[in-house]
């Protein structure tokens, strides 16, 4: 006998939670060194990433902010950690941090004009150097996204890619 499948209650639709889902990337050189973009609109670098647009998949998402900001085209199956980030200046939301794997030293980077994307740059740091970039947080997050093992993103029960 086959199960029956749960049906759609549309309650829970109605009104769904505001969460914003970020997808990240951690990108590394031959080095070891993490990429990092410079926003205008925030105090220290951060991991390249952005926001999901609704019902966008999340490595998908991540692919896209990637490729906008630093013009790499990288592949993005795997997770290397989730980091909830309560309400605060921004809605809440989950970051996701892809693993982006590890480029050539001399990978040029395209970033574009600070006008249209709102980055002051992007560049490769050294781990040492990363205290001094970014904050406590994303310096939190980046190490903690170094230590893991990367873990396979699933889209209904199956391998992104």
């Amino acid at each position: 006998m086959t199960p029956k499948l749960p049906t759609r209650d549309p309650r829970l639709l109605a009104k769904p939670p505001v969460c914003r889902l970020g997808c990240l990337v951690l990108v590394r050189n031959l080095r070891g060194d993490v990429l990092l973009v410079d926003p205008d609109y925030m105090d220290g670098m951060i991991l390249p990433g952005g926001s999901a647009r609704p019902n966008e998949p999340p490595h998908l998402a991540a692919a896209r902010h990637l490729h906008a900001e630093t013009g790499l085209h990288l592949r993005l199956a795997e997770y290397l950690a989730v980091d909830f980030t309560p309400a605060d200046r921004y809605l809440e939301r989950l970051n996701l941090v892809f693993d982006g794997g590890t480029v050539r030293d001399d990978t040029r980077l395209a970033v574009p004009p600070r006008h249209r994307s709102g980055l002051l740059g992007a560049r490769f740091v050294p781990v040492p150097d990363l205290p001094h970039h970014t904050s406590p947080a994303q310096l939190a997050r980046i190490t903690e996204a170094l230590a893991n093992r990367s873990l396979p993103l699933l889209l209904h029960g199956q391998r992104a890619c």
